[in-house]
């Protein structure tokens, strides 16, 4: 039974321990940036900026569209009027007439028989004339109450102004507006997991600390209640540690609590479930950073590698484009037409009801004359944006110099803290050391100790967030300087 329950445990404590993710400041890193929201949707904000790019690129290529159509009408196009159909379908009769008219007074002069054979031919005549005359009037009919027509048309721009061309720089920038705006946030991505890797680090510490000093008064706690039982202190003395513990167990609480919050949103930030355990590995590491000197700071790399003035200096190229564009409102514009047409009824052959067509080409030029201003106005407006854009720009590079010259001069500042915080901490081991040896030997009171104790918690405490700022101020001096990587 026993060794079943044994077994049981052994099995619970490996389950424990590979429960727990071993993560490193790197593997942080790489978390954040596969995981982050923001980062997938600036990347799915460069492929709309990539395909906005190519759609500018075809303007510069001919353009097919195909047109087809059908109509009813309740009435035909008529070439000929109501007048000219009668004369026309009447022809014969009316000629017939016209001629029995004139050779009607010779004609009673012939026999009989040949004036009766002369009306026969007359008339044949007449009937053939009128139907000759229908012919020609159903040879006029449109019939174009159905109409069918298509055209396939090809048009090749060849000068807009410079309108296209500018419309292809603009793209161009809005894809690097759009790589700058990534960069931006793959930076702030790793400063948010700095910020965060840091601060569980700095509580990791300080809950040891806490346990450490805990420990500390514990021990003199236990040692003052054998003096009282002893009579050699007294209870108020012994109410006294026991405060202090309190506030010792206090203070570990807080901490933990500190701990658990600040590992929950580094694993959030890291794309993990918040509850899953997590240990850093510079969660035992005793002395966390060194004295680091200072780079030099070159503010014209910073320009260079800071993506926000980048995307600052996209949006003024943008805005140079957009003026261009405006100016093509008032410049000609040429293009290459041609296609194919084809109609039913068609008049390539009189008006047939047959899909016919034919071929064509042409220049189609376009000179505007006068809009009252209009484009100057707005050519106008568009360069005071662009005034603006590049003064914000400007302003945006003094402020950064000023964050750069703030966080290099905090990185110094760190630098000092730590080699004080450094040399109080070897102050506060000896004077404890000393304090628990005078209290063993009777010669040091216990106040005396407690104090010592308390300036060790607070030597320790002052160190750990040294050791913090340092690593802090360096990645704030980082991202000042646009050299924030992984």
């Amino acid at each position: 039974m026993r060794l079943f329950l044994g077994f049981i445990l052994l099995t619970g404590m490996v389950q424990s321990v590979e429960a727990q993710r071993l993560l490193n400041l790197d593997s942080c890193r790489a978390l954040a940036l596969r995981n982050n929201k923001q980062l997938s949707m600036s990347r799915v904000k460069q492929d709309i900026a990539a395909n906005v790019r190519k759609s500018a690129r075809t303007k510069y290529l001919p353009h097919i569209s195909a047109l087809g159509g059908y109509e009813y009408t309740s009435k035909e196009v008529s070439i000929l009027n109501d007048d000219q159909k009668a004369a026309l379908s009447g022809l014969g009769t009316n000629l017939a007439g016209k001629i029995a008219t004139q050779v009607g007074p010779y004609a009673q002069i012939l026999p009989s028989a040949l004036q009766q054979q002369l009306g026969q031919d007359l008339q044949q005549f007449a009937g053939m004339l009128n139907v000759g005359g229908q012919r020609v009037v159903d040879a006029f009919r449109t019939d174009t109450r159905n109409m069918f027509a298509g055209a396939v048309m090809l048009t090749q721009p060849v000068f807009m102004g410079g309108a296209i061309i500018a419309l292809n720089k603009m793209a161009d920038a809005g894809e690097q507006l759009a790589a700058n705006s990534a960069e931006a946030q793959r930076q702030s991505t790793l400063y948010n997991i700095d910020q965060a890797y840091w601060q569980v680090v700095s509580l990791r510490h300080k809950q040891k600390l806490a346990e450490g000093y805990l420990n500390l008064v514990k021990k003199l706690d236990g040692d003052v209640q054998k003096m009282i039982r002893e009579g050699v202190a007294t209870r108020s003395e012994g109410l006294s540690v026991s405060v202090k513990v309190n506030e010792a167990e206090m203070a570990l609480v807080q901490v933990n609590d500190g701990l658990t919050l600040s590992k929950m949103l580094l694993c959030q930030l890291c794309g993990i479930p918040v509850n899953e355990q997590v240990t850093l590995t510079d969660e035992e590491t005793d002395n966390l950073v060194a004295v680091e000197s200072v780079p030099e700071v070159n503010m014209q790399s910073v320009v260079e590698n800071r993506p926000e003035l980048k995307m600052l200096q996209n949006v003024v190229d943008m805005s140079k484009q957009t003026t261009n564009i405006l100016k093509a409102g008032n410049l000609p514009m040429v293009a290459l037409t041609g296609g194919y047409l084809v109609s039913n009824p068609n008049v390539l052959n009189g008006f047939e009801r047959k899909f016919k067509g034919m071929w064509n080409v042409g220049v189609l030029v376009r000179v505007p004359i006068w809009n009252w201003g209009d484009v100057a106005y707005k050519v106008r407006a568009s360069k005071g944006a662009t005034t603006l854009a590049t003064l914000q720009r400007e302003e945006a590079i003094e402020k950064i110099e000023l964050q750069v010259n703030q966080s290099a001069f905090k990185v110094n500042e760190a630098n000092k803290r730590l080699e004080l915080a450094l040399k109080s901490t070897e102050r506060a081991d000896e004077n404890l050391r000393t304090a628990n040896l005078g209290f063993r030997e009777g010669v040091i009171s216990m106040t005396t100790v407690m104090e010592a104790q308390t300036a060790w918690l607070q030597a320790q405490s002052q160190k750990i967030d040294a050791e913090i700022g340092v690593k802090l101020s360096q990645v704030n001096l980082q991202k000042a300087l646009g050299t924030l990587r992984y």
